[in-house]
């Protein structure tokens, strides 16, 4: 099972400015990261998961790891963004790892799940029994 990573959306506001980020930037689709995770093996074939409103709302398949010329590490991703089942995450610096049984499942084609509620939000709501 491949191991995956998360990573905050900072400056998206929405889902759409996250999709906005794949359809609008030049390929190959990459991070730049000041240093290579250490189970970046294990990583290639996973996904990163991206942080929107403190919930996992999509993922993109990470494809390799290239050290730059200034000896940082671009993390290649697939040009390709998924929509996931939201899952609460809470907000962090950096990215974190992510094993496959924690992972939210991609939305399935044709299935309609709306914007992403903020964490919070979906966190009270979830303990009144309404999502």
């Amino acid at each position: 099972m491949p191991l995956h990573m998360t990573k905050i959306a900072f400056g998206a506001k929405s889902y759409d400015d996250l999709a906005g980020w794949y359809e609008n930037s030049p390929n190959p689709k990459r991070l730049t990261t000041k240093y290579r995770p250490k189970r970046h093996e294990e990583m290639v074939g996973g996904s990163l998961y991206w942080i929107l409103n403190h919930a996992l709302v999509a993922r993109s398949e990470i494809l390799s790891f290239t050290e730059t010329d200034e000896g940082r590490w671009h993390i290649n991703l697939k040009p390709e963004l998924v929509r996931v089942h939201q899952q609460r995450k809470r907000a962090h610096q950096g990215w974190r790892y992510l094993k496959d049984e924690n992972a939210p499942r991609d939305v399935a084609e044709g299935e309609d799940i709306g914007d992403a509620l903020p964490g919070k939000l979906a966190a009270k709501l979830e303990r009144l029994g309404l999502v």
